[in-house]
């Protein structure tokens, strides 16, 4: 008696030839190719859901566009809904084990989704994997579609998406900086510039300054959206629309706007749209902006917190883990510098960027999957490292109010309210005394007898320092 076992395998072929496939993977033969060609960065499509949802999503309204104009039936349509679906809700991530760059302008990625979205497709009517005469993953899953409008419009629609956490998190870390700010508004210090004295300020009007500039950032980014909306979805090969039909491109437009909620529009050049990188350089240029900010920021957090007996000393980080192997009791600002390090990796990823966009030719930019991979690993750095940020510090910081009051006592600062009613010569005078002899500019006033009581009390008034007069 002979036992039927199902097979291990199956073939598929390409103009290349056939190859043997896992019957187990969803995937086909393009995607395997593809796997032993790209072996690079060590990060597959699997690791994006933003990217891998968005090419189902232009997938779904390519199909939807199709049946509506008559070239796909209403069965293969609807099983093409199913699979797209499917895979929008997270369940078949692992099917996409592609290298995020990769040669051929994003067609493996491309292929990836064809060959997972017609296999899915095809076992929910009732066929096997692979049964490619049912369904096939170029002639219907790609119908009146080419990678070079598929997969610049998915690279768009998946940032959008993911720029939603960006800019909550944005929202979040700027929030903990105005709590921090209420905490600490009658907490008077010393202001600084070019890293010398200044004048007086509160510690609370410092963290203000944090939470405002990150609020800047969200509204840039929010508002650079935008111009990833414009697509090129129905312009084909090069822009011209070939094979399609005459409408085509709108409706699947229309279709895209309809999936995920996102107001996209056609872009008016459609061979222009095809090759230029434009949006992808602003949009990075404004992450690298945001990474910059948060660097700087954090770069005061560890000069105000430097000590803590020999440095400024004027907040104290949350010790998070022992600072060294050799000095005992050390405890390092980690996450800040942790910050500041995914920053200038977003900066390094904004080069490469700029690169790839210079480096299209003619009809195409041939580059684009580095930039999608540089895009997303930024937002990516940005989400994570801010989340930690306001987690792991921000949260955290506590102000050392004495410590504050002492060097503001014993600093040149207030020479500078001096001005109005002393004149800068004398002021200058003033502040030079104090810093060859160590007294304060207090004790300089009153000993040569500048100014009464009552106008020491009024025009040194640290309080009133801090503001307009």
């Amino acid at each position: 008696m002979q036992i039927n076992t199902p097979s291990i395998f199956r073939i598929e072929n390409d103009l290349l030839g056939e190859m043997s496939i896992p019957q187990a993977v969803y995937y086909g033969i393009q995607t395997h190719r593809a796997v032993e060609n790209f072996q690079l960065s060590n990060n597959a499509l699997a690791d994006y859901p933003e990217l891998i949802k968005a090419l189902a999503y232009v997938k779904g309204a390519c199909a939807l566009a199709n049946n509506n104009q008559q070239l796909l039936s209403q069965k293969k349509t609807d099983a093409i809904i199913v699979a797209v679906d499917s895979i929008v809700s997270g369940k078949f991530n692992n099917s996409f084990p592609v290298d995020m760059i990769q040669g051929g302008a994003g067609t493996s990625t491309n292929m990836n989704m064809n060959e997972v979205i017609a296999n899915i497709a095809l076992e929910s009517l009732g066929y096997e994997k692979g049964q490619y005469k049912y369904l096939h993953p170029n002639s219907h899953i790609n119908m009146s579609q080419s990678t070079n409008d598929v997969y610049p419009t998915s690279v768009r629609l998946s940032l959008l998406l993911k720029q939603k956490v960006l800019t909550n998190e944005i929202k979040l870390l700027a929030e903990a900086f105005s709590e921090k700010s209420i905490d600490f508004t009658h907490i008077i210090k010393l202001g600084r510039t070019q890293l010398q004295d200044a004048v007086p300020m509160t510690l609370g009007q410092e963290f203000s300054g944090f939470s405002s500039t990150l609020k800047e950032d969200s509204k840039l980014i929010t508002s650079l959206g935008s111009l990833l909306t414009e697509i090129n979805l129905g312009g084909t090969a090069v822009g011209t629309g070939i094979n399609t039909i005459k409408g085509y491109g709108q409706i699947a437009v229309d279709n895209l706007t309809s999936l995920t909620g996102i107001n996209f529009k056609l872009a008016d050049d459609l061979v222009e749209a095809s090759s230029d990188m434009g949006a992808f350089v602003i949009y990075s240029a404004s992450l690298k902006r945001l990474g910059l900010k948060l660097s700087k920021i954090s770069n005061d957090l560890r000069l105000l917190s430097m000590g803590p007996r020999a440095g400024l000393s004027e907040i104290s980080l949350p010790a998070r883990q022992p600072g060294s192997s050799i000095m005992p009791g050390k405890v390092n600002p980690v996450i800040p510098e942790a910050v500041s390090q995914c920053a200038y990796q977003v900066a390094g990823n904004d080069v490469a960027i700029s690169m790839a966009a210079e480096a299209g030719q003619l009809q195409l930019n041939a580059m684009e999957p580095l930039i999608a991979y540089n895009l997303h690993n930024s937002m990516d750095l940005l989400i994570n490292s801010m989340k930690m940020l306001r987690n792991f510090c921000v949260t955290g910081i506590t102000a050392n109010k004495e410590r504050c009051k002492y060097l503001l006592d014993n600093s040149l600062g207030l020479a500078t309210a001096l001005n109005t009613s002393l004149g800068y010569d004398i002021s200058s005078k003033i502040a030079q005394e104090a810093l060859h002899t160590g007294k304060s500019i207090l004790e300089i006033v009153r000993h040569e007898e500048l100014l009464d009581e009552a106008q020491i009390a009024n025009i040194l008034c640290a309080e009133k320092l801090t503001q307009p007069s």
